[in-house]
């Protein structure tokens, strides 16, 4: 097994990103100006550039500058410029896929490690050698590289850096060498701009006779009648059939990629730079995806024998995903790794708000979604493990100490959370470990259609992972994801309770008045006492501890 530690390499879209995917653990980020970046709508000046790089820098982090559009005639003038700019940002790398852009910056400026984009579709061992003869300092692999190509690779180009993906956004068709984006909404995918048509809804039309258009709406009453089929021109009588329910079709909205399952593979035979996509994502992404990833590469250094990735699997469900999928890492895509149902982003979790200052007795927190009374907030620490929980009857508005009962994201609001508030935590311990940038989450309320679709994506993601098929679970949690679109319901629920006083979910949380007060709870206080804190009971233990359902 290879001793090289791989970076962690996370995006960043803008300098609170960037600062937050440094502090939880990222070894490296890149990021660029909208302008030659491949993302129009990245939020960095120059000003935040040479600020970002700093950072990073002052942490002991790798910083990359993007420069890897496919350059047109009009792009040409501004590469001086650019180019004088990137010496004064003095970053560890600049990401390039244009062959034309890649000799003009080598000529001009020979100093900058230049990294060849995954744009450039690398794929075998040969064109790894070609652009490390270029004069290349690093090569990133196209997606579609699978794990055992990687190896092959890695063994034949053993004196140039490679970096794969493991996590993030995934193309329907080759590497970012889409054109839909293009006919359906004139946006360049290739030049950062990207409408991400393939994740639209698409549905079933049929042209009468008279050149009318109408839809064409398949339900009970008549879907007997029809079939809807497609031939390839190839593979004639080879009849491949095509569904839409009610709301559509998806037929092009691929999962998301997530290789942490398969992450020793990579690490053991050092992949240098390991990629996380993602600068059009939040900030709380970037914070719960580095947190996780970087958990799981040091643990893996620590003991490589014992790695199970299933802990920090837990931590990215709480990340807006498409259903997670390995993709092309044993080389063949398979069915599990299209959401054909629909093309929204779920999690039981999401961001409730982030730690803007600690003062002498309290943290200071800008809420970032709804909360209500009974919330429990989970605070997610960037230096130590464990996460600490608080269940908040009422919030205090920091500027003018006002009491209120809902605090909603969409306006901005600081709130005031004591320590006094924290009944079993150490108030230097706190200031310690959760600093400013420090993310908090909360359980997010799910529809039943949501909580079905959940519960098909773990199935469908195990299956993948384990190149095992169960064809009985698939068709019942299909069934039931069915069901639940047939009711068409909105009503949400929780995981677990809301309201202390309307029970208990066993959390233990601090500032939980039913749990730690009342008496029918002692037997399951001893218990919890013994554990780490944010550890809960299960559901089983619950159950013999006897702890009323909400």
């Amino acid at each position: 097994m290879s001793q090289h530690r791989s970076e962690l390499l996370m995006p960043a879209g803008n300098l609170r990103k960037l600062k937050m995917a440094i502090l939880y653990g990222a070894d490296a980020v890149y990021l660029g100006t909208p302008d030659m970046s491949l993302r129009t709508k990245s939020e960095f000046s120059l000003e935040d550039v040479i600020e970002g790089v700093e950072f990073c820098h002052a942490h002991g982090k790798r910083a990359y500058l993007t420069l890897n559009l496919f350059s047109h005639n009009k792009d040409i003038p501004k590469l001086d410029e650019y180019i004088e700019t990137v010496r004064r940002v003095k970053p560890d790398g600049l990401i390039i896929a244009d062959p034309g852009v890649f000799q003009y910056v080598k000529e001009r400026a020979p100093e900058l490690p230049l990294h060849i984009s995954t744009q450039s579709n690398i794929c075998s061992w040969l064109s790894v050698k070609f652009w490390q003869d270029q004069g290349a300092d690093l090569c990133v692999l196209a997606r579609e590289v699978s794990y055992p190509e990687l190896k092959e690779i890695r063994e034949k180009c053993p004196e140039i850096k490679l970096e794969a993906f493991v996590h993030g956004a995934m193309c329907m068709t080759y590497s970012g060498r889409c054109l839909l984006s293009n006919f359906m909404s004139e946006r360049g995918a290739n030049q950062g701009n990207c409408a991400n048509s393939c994740r639209w809804n698409y549905t079933l039309k049929m042209r009468l006779k008279d050149g009318t258009v109408q839809e064409l709406e398949v339900n009970d009453d008549n879907k007997h009648l029809f079939e809807f089929l497609l031939e390839e021109g190839c593979r004639p009588g080879e009849l491949m059939p095509i569904e839409e329910d009610p709301r559509g079709s998806y037929i092009l909205n691929s999962k998301d990629l997530c290789l942490l399952p398969k992450l020793d593979d990579f690490l053991s035979i050092g992949v240098d730079s390991l990629k996380v996509e993602g600068r059009g994502k939040s900030e709380y992404y970037c914070a719960i995806v580095a947190r996780a990833y970087r958990m799981a590469i040091d643990d893996y250094y620590a003991d490589p024998e014992g790695w199970d990735p299933k802990p920090y699997m837990l931590e990215l469900e709480s990340v807006l995903n498409r259903g997670y999928t390995t993709a092309f890492h044993d080389g063949r895509l398979t069915n599990y790794a299209h959401g054909y149902q629909n093309t929204a982003a779920l999690a039981q979790w999401e961001y409730a708000g982030v730690v803007t200052e600690v003062t002498e007795d309290a943290f200071l927190v800008q809420v970032k979604n709804k909360l209500e009374a009974g919330e429990v907030l989970d605070f997610v620490s960037p230096i130590a493990r464990d996460t600490v929980l608080l269940r908040l009857y009422d919030f205090e508005r920091a500027k003018d100490g006002a009491r209120l009962d809902v605090v909603h994201g969409s306006t901005q609001t600081i709130i005031r959370i004591p320590f006094a508030l924290f009944d079993h935590e150490d108030t230097d311990q706190l200031r310690a470990r959760f600093p400013a940038y420090t993310v908090l989450r909360k359980e997010k309320a799910l529809n039943e259609e949501q909580w079905a679709r959940i519960k098909l994506d773990k199935l469908t993601q195990g299956m993948e992972i384990s190149g095992r098929d169960n064809p009985q679970a698939y068709a019942r949690r299909s069934e039931a994801l069915s069901e639940a679109v047939a009711k068409d319901t909105n009503e949400k629920r929780f995981k677990t309770n809301r309201i202390g006083t309307e029970g208990c979910c066993g959390k233990g949380c601090n500032g939980c008045l039913i749990f730690w007060q009342d008496d029918q709870y002692a037997q399951a206080r001893e218990v919890l006492q013994l554990r780490k804190q944010g550890e809960q009971l299960t559901n089983a233990e619950a159950k013999t501890l006897k702890i009323p359902a909400a």
